[in-house]
């Protein structure tokens, strides 16, 4: 619900912008002509269009952005508009509730597909060579044996991992952000909190995470509901904290732009 009303805001945002302009903010509509954005009103302009554009995305089918653009063209032009207030409310409010309860039909199926993807994944997986299976369901391979202490679920961890999708897509990364995680062990999805108290430090598996051990029915930025994820996590230290340094649910992709909390939301 929240991204659907940041979506709308967004929307709001830019007609009220638009509202303040000049009746002149037209003369680039030119779309045969190459776009060069030199003065820094051009380059505020476009960035401005693109962020609403891009909160649009996921709905775009679902408006008319030719009819979009006008309205926003009259607003700045200060003409009358060819609605009376009364209906535009009532249109957006009737508009904002059938997106709602289509994004909610949409992420319901697709956390369907993802729950019975993931079943059937797993009862193969878990007859492959070399994958271990724990009372959780929890399945794992180990790549590389350490030799180093295993953390206790209320240790500090420091870990360089992959996230993936069962489709192969990678959803966070810290080797291509060159640079390893720390997070209390114990603040992180529970197939990470179990999967690396078997882990000595030194040591590098490869974790196949239940939806139930993962995000569950609520997913996060970029991983759908009921989805199971592959990790291959390399442990490089671990120590007892001598405070929390994180609030409760956060994951350890704090301040990324990855899927964020519990191992890995946040929380878009």
């Amino acid at each position: 619900m929240k991204k659907i009303s940041v979506i709308l805001l967004s929307t709001l945002l830019l007609i009220a912008v638009g509202c303040g302009q000049s009746g002149d903010s037209g003369k680039t509509s030119d779309t045969d002509k190459p776009l060069t954005l030199e003065t820094k009103k051009q380059q505020a302009s476009y960035a401005i269009g693109y962020n609403v554009g891009n909160s649009l995305k996921e709905i775009a089918d679902e408006v008319d952005l030719e009819i979009t653009i006008k309205a926003l063209r009259d607003a700045a032009a200060k003409k009358e508009a060819l609605m009376s207030e009364e209906d535009m409310r009532k249109s957006f409010q009737e508009f904002q509730t059938e997106i709602r309860t289509k994004m909610m039909e949409k992420r319901k199926n697709e956390g369907e597909k993802n729950m019975a993807e993931g079943k059937a994944f797993l009862e193969t997986n878990a007859k492959a060579e070399g994958v271990k299976v724990t009372e959780s369901g929890l399945q794992y391979i180990v790549l590389t044996e350490g030799t180093g202490e295993q953390p206790k679920a209320t240790d500090t961890v420091k870990v360089h991992y992959r996230g993936t999708l069962l489709d192969g897509t990678e959803f966070d990364s810290s080797y291509k952000r060159n640079e390893p995680t720390t997070f209390p062990l114990n603040r992180v999805i529970p197939g990470w909190t179990e999967g690396l108290q078997l882990m000595k430090v030194g040591a590098k598996y490869k974790f196949f995470i239940p939806s139930n051990l993962a995000y569950g029915e609520r997913g996060s930025r970029n991983i759908g509901a009921n989805a199971t994820l592959i990790f291959e996590v390399e442990l490089l230290g671990s120590e007892v904290p001598a405070a929390s340094p994180a609030a409760p649910g956060a994951d350890p992709h704090a301040g990324h732009d990855h899927a964020a909390t519990n191992p890995t939301e946040k929380k878009n």
